[in-house]
Formats: C-alpha cells, sequence, structure tokens
C-alpha cells in the first residue's frame, strides 16, 4: 500500500515540476498547490466531521424518545430508572436502587444510552 501511495505521490510531483508536458514550462500555479489541501478538507470532512453529527443526532434522538420507566446508563456508568422526566426540562430524576428507593437528579445530557430488556421486546415480538 505504501508503494503505491509513494507512486502515486511520485507521480504528482513529477507533472507538478514539468507542468504537465516535458516541453511546456509554465508560472507558478496556485491551484495545483491548493489540490491536497482541500483533498485533505474532503476527507477530514467525510471521516470525521460528518459521522459525529450523525451519532449526536441519534443521541437527541434517543433523548426525545425518553420516557418514565425507561432503564437507562449515565456516561459516568449509573445504572438507573426514569422516575420523573418533563419535556420542557432540563433536568431527569433517576431511580438507582430499588431497596431503599435512591433517587438522583441528573442532566438530560448526561444519559448515555437507553437499556433495551430482552424480556420487553421478545413478548412485543409474540
Amino acid at each position: 500500500m505504501w508503494s503505491a501511495m509513494n507512486d502515486i505521490f511520485g507521480y504528482w510531483f513529477i507533472f507538478a515540476q514539468d507542468g504537465g508536458a516535458a516541453g511546456n514550462q509554465t508560472a507558478f500555479d496556485p491551484f495545483g498547490m491548493l489540490m491536497p489541501l482541500i483533498a485533505i478538507g474532503f476527507l477530514f470532512y467525510f471521516l470525521m466531521i460528518m459521522p459525529e453529527r450523525k451519532r449526536r443526532r441519534k443521541h437527541e434522538e434517543m433523548l426525545g424518545k425518553l420516557k418514565k420507566n425507561d432503564r437507562i446508563v449515565t456516561v459516568g456508568g449509573i445504572y438507573g430508572t426514569v422516575v420523573n422526566i418533563q419535556k420542557d426540562a432540563e433536568d431527569v430524576t433517576i431511580k438507582v436502587d430499588e431497596n431503599s428507593n435512591t433517587r438522583i437528579r441528573i442532566t438530560r445530557g448526561s444519559i448515555g444510552q437507553v437499556i433495551k430488556d430482552d424480556a420487553q421486546s421478545t413478548s412485543k415480538e409474540d
């Protein structure tokens, strides 16, 4: 793979030095020098920015569908069950212990994922 990359860049540098033809000498071409930077910009967008936007959109959608009695995991690793949630409020109350009825108020953005119960999903399919 590296030899193929070296060949491609080697041909590009030869092409840039010769001006495209052996006998045709041209002046400095700023567009030809900007092409690699533009290509790197497109790669950066498609490999870094676009997947992050998609992940953020899915997370916002998951938070919008959150309802009472959903089992969740926070980004800090705390497991709990949603007890109180309002659409406009930024905080959510979760119950972390069934025996002592311990509750915690957390921000909506700190919810990492909603846990799907296998028992619920199989009973809905039947």
